[in-house]
């Protein structure tokens, strides 16, 4: 069974297309007009093994949030239908990722309840010209699309790019062994039959 999507999606602020491939080698091809989000999706990619290829035409000449929100939608509609019924798949993560002085925790559970739970303080409002606020706002997008209970949760930093990074990247370990075959599951890993 192969675990990919394409998903496309246009409105009148973005155009994108987003594929993934869960059992992949970290493979990334981002292009969405924002480069510091593009260095966040590549460590995404990295992270997770997860291929990933995202084009975006966004309203950037506004600001960067609905590219940063809109592609975060669209992965995470992707990730939901490559996972298809999730049979035998392990469905929790958990990992902590220092990078320099920050540290994140994300712990990570496929669901079908989609809901992120937030706790990552970021002091300066800029990573160049980024506004950092769009980190929560993609994550929000991401894990109610695809389906997946995530938690993110600062448990110490000061510079804005080490903890985003490190978030994306706790996240990423965090997914890939969600989405990791467990050997010994046939089913869904459910008691409920069904997530």
């Amino acid at each position: 069974m192969t675990r990919t999507a394409t998903i496309s999606r246009k409105t009148g602020e973005t155009d994108i297309v987003v594929t993934v491939d869960l059992d992949g080698h970290g493979i990334s091809d981002i292009d969405t007009g924002v480069g510091f989000f593009d260095h966040m999706l590549t460590a995404l990619s990295r992270h997770s093994l997860m291929n990933l290829t995202v084009r975006c035409k966004g309203d950037t000449w506004v600001d960067d949030h609905h590219t940063v929100e809109d592609v975060g939608i669209v992965l995470g509609q992707a990730i939901a239908q490559a996972l298809g019924d999730k049979r035998g798949i392990r469905r929790f993560g958990s990992v902590s990722v220092p990078l320099d002085e920050a540290l994140v925790l994300a712990a990570v559970d496929i669901s079908g309840r989609g809901e992120l739970y937030w706790d990552v303080p970021i002091g300066p409002a800029k990573v160049g010209t980024f506004d950092t606020e769009l980190g929560k706002e993609f994550f929000i997008g991401f894990a109610r699309q695809a389906g997946i209970t995530l938690h993110l949760r600062e448990l110490c930093g000061e510079n804005a790019h080490h903890i985003l990074e490190a978030a994306f990247k706790a996240c990423a370990r965090a997914l890939r062994v969600a989405f990791e075959d467990d050997p010994r599951v046939d089913d869904v890993p459910s008691t409920k039959g069904s997530l």
